[in-house]
């Protein structure tokens, strides 16, 4: 039934502030981007890693009634090399602490933090994501 990530969605008021901010933060430019009704931005599109998964910015005004009020819900976390460098970097650059950095056994660590914009970003070393995928560490 779930055949892998398509898109994960992360809301922001302020949807230039958040292109820019990802767009820094990863050093990449969105590769799809739209323009709501009103020609004002509403949807930005990042592919990212080995196997180019998106990560869409959204305006805050095209949510679910109720959605994304408040950091919350499930958590994704993207496959880092180094998950403590990862989370500096991204506190660094204006998030804040969501969970620090836990290892979690066998290899597995995970850390999340809330992005400026109210989105919970997860970052994760993942020994079966190298493994599946052929990664060197």
């Amino acid at each position: 039934m779930l055949r892998g990530l398509a898109t994960v969605s992360f809301w922001a008021d302020d949807l230039p502030a958040a292109r820019a901010w990802y767009a820094d933060l990863l050093a990449l430019e969105p590769y799809f981007e739209r323009s709501g009704p009103d020609g004002s931005p509403a949807y930005y599109e990042f592919r990212l890693g080995d196997h180019q998964d998106e990560l869409g910015l959204i305006d805050r005004r095209f949510a679910p009634p109720g959605a994304a009020d408040r950091p919350g819900g499930a958590i994704v976390y993207w496959h880092v090399d180094d998950v403590t460098a990862a989370f500096d970097r991204l506190l660094a650059a204006g998030a804040a602490v969501h969970d620090p950095p836990r290892e979690r056994g066998h290899g597995f660590v995970t850390a999340s933090v809330v992005d400026p914009f109210g989105n919970v970003l997860g970052v994760m070393t993942n020994p079966h994501h190298v493994q599946t995928h052929g990664l060197a560490k």
